[in-house]
């Protein structure tokens, strides 16, 4: 059997080549190989569209597309507002309240003002952080708005003054979440992580001192005390998720809590984008949540990055990054007959979405492996009419804005000419909901999607089963080494993303799994209540 083959940018890590290289996997070489004769594509930067459009069966690519709705700061912002507004703040208070400048100015001197007229009140800090910058660049953390100075587009928020402190230190969570599908959606968190520490101690009589307030290892490896011993955390500035909880269970803190806490935050965020998010296969995406903790044991939301760093800094770095990129590759549960590549056979031609690639049956031109899992499964009430799985050409009945959030109409007519456009999905018929209610490895993309580089909406869908889903029951693995499925996290959450994604139904289901988690501390409460 030939080896798996994987394509690299050159601005990828070196720290995935060594692990894909451990793994027996060569390197693609475009003199020597067809096109097409590759298994995985690793860039830092997104992929075009006709990339996706074009994918094969045997192949992976590691961005969806369209996720910087997210990892912008400024279009996270708007996107967590947004839900704010539509779900309320008891779910979506997890991240301060966020001003886009200039366009918020006027916004952003009434709070700030507001704030000054109130007799007795303490005063608010706020930090300023370019919004297309990352590890730490350019961000400016200020108390009087006489030093609140911008060159560039950024995003102010209320700095979290009372963060809670590890021996004096300032810290936060490098959380890594693979999303390897958002129709459905499929999330993992990863069990390890890095606690990123700053290496001087936190003080707000001090707010220029970049190594007392940022936690980003780009910044704090140059700084005086990193390699100094410091007390408890020792050298450098990283622990390890295991050191890290180990900590708080010395000291009687709830870790358990607080990880379900952030696994609800790392959920609630990516709704936000799910149903705007383009239909695509065979794709998956590794995302950096930063979580700060505050002395209250609350979890904030700073930001959430496109391509978190995989270099190798410390020996942190190496226990969890290591081995998160072996995770990685088996999460992407590659088969025997993808080695095989383009010559599989007939079975297998053109892309994934659609195009005479898979066999068909002459029952209904459905292909079989659905007639067998519908046949296992005894969910298929229905016979499939002929127009299944077929390009599906529809006239959208409403729209629903620009792909991003408003800012001025000059920039809005921008992005109207450069950006994608979403509209609303017509009413499906009882028929077509229930036949692909009979398999969760196939789902309809929630609305018509404008491609960046076509004029035409793609709305294909795959006639092959995700390759993330488990063999024996058609659903995503509960874990693979150390990621570990938080969504779907039960069936009424999976039913709810199956035909694209219900956001009100898991809204609910979210809301009610968030009560229960709180039902044993209030009963603790109560306990001490009546000892009392």
């Amino acid at each position: 059997m030939k080896p798996l083959v994987f394509r690299l940018h050159e601005s990828v890590p070196a720290l995935v080549r060594e692990v894909l290289l451990e793994r027996g996997w060569i390197e693609y070489d475009e003199h020597e190989q067809d096109n097409e004769d590759w298994n995985l594509h690793w860039q830092n930067h997104p992929f075009r569209m006709r990339e996706h459009q074009s994918i094969k069966p045997w192949q992976r690519l590691n961005h969806h597309p369209e996720t910087i709705r997210i990892t912008r700061k400024d279009y996270l912002a708007r996107h967590l507002k947004r839900m704010k507004g539509i779900y309320g703040t008891a779910l979506y208070e997890f991240s301060p309240a966020a001003f886009i400048m200039p366009n918020d100015y006027i916004k952003f001197i009434t709070e700030y003002t507001k704030e000054r007229q109130i007799p007795g009140k303490k005063l608010s800090y706020w930090i300023c952080k370019p919004v297309d910058r990352s590890r730490g660049r350019g961000i400016l953390i200020f108390q009087d708005i006489k030093d609140f100075v911008y060159d560039c587009m950024v995003i102010v928020q209320k700095y979290i003054s009372n963060p809670l402190l590890i021996s004096g230190y300032k810290w936060d969570l490098r959380f890594y979440v693979c999303v390897t599908s958002f129709c459905p959606l499929t999330i993992y968190t990863y069990e390890e992580g890095l606690v990123r520490f700053a290496t001087e101690k936190f003080d707000l009589e001090s707010l220029d001192n970049v190594y007392a307030h940022l936690t980003n290892t780009s910044i704090n490896k140059f700084g005086p005390s990193y390699q100094k011993e410091k007390d408890v955390i020792g050298s450098g500035c990283k622990w390890t998720f295991s050191r890290f909880r180990a900590y708080l269970r010395s000291r009687n803190m709830d870790d358990l809590s607080l990880w379900k806490r952030i696994n609800h935050i790392i959920t609630l965020t990516l709704l936000a984008i799910t149903p705007s998010v383009p239909f695509t296969s065979n794709c998956f995406e590794l995302f950096g949540f930063d979580i700060l903790v505050d002395e209250k044991m609350k979890p904030w939301l700073l930001e959430v990055n496109h391509s978190p760093g995989l270099r190798l800094d410390c020996a942190s770095d190496a226990t969890v990054k290591r081995k998160l990129l072996h995770d990685i590759v088996d999460l992407l549960n590659y088969k025997e007959s993808d080695v095989m590549r383009k010559n599989k056979g007939a079975n297998q031609k053109v892309s994934c979405f659609g195009q005479t690639q898979c066999l068909w049956t002459t029952q209904a031109n459905v292909p079989l492996d659905f007639l067998s899992y519908a046949k296992e499964t005894k969910s298929a009430t229905t016979t499939p009419s002929s127009s299944f799985l077929k390009i599906n050409k529809r006239t959208p009945t409403a729209r629903t804005g620009s792909a991003y959030p408003k800012k001025t109409l000059t920039s809005q007519m921008r992005e109207r000419m450069n950006m994608p456009k979403t509209a609303l999905q017509p009413k499906s018929s009882p028929k077509s909901i229930q036949i692909l209610q009979t398999s969760y490895s196939l789902c309809e993309p929630t609305h018509p999607v404008l491609s960046f580089h076509s004029t035409e909406f793609f709305t294909q869908k795959p006639s092959l089963p995700p390759y993330f889903l488990s063999d024996k029951d058609k659903r995503p693995f509960p874990r693979v080494g150390d990621f570990v499925l938080i969504f779907p996290f039960n069936d009424a959450a999976l039913e709810a993303s199956r035909n694209g994604i219900n956001v009100k139904n898991v809204i609910q289901e979210i809301h009610k799994l968030m009560s229960k988690e709180l039902q044993p501390e209030h009963q603790k409460l109560n306990k001490r209540l009546i000892n009392l």
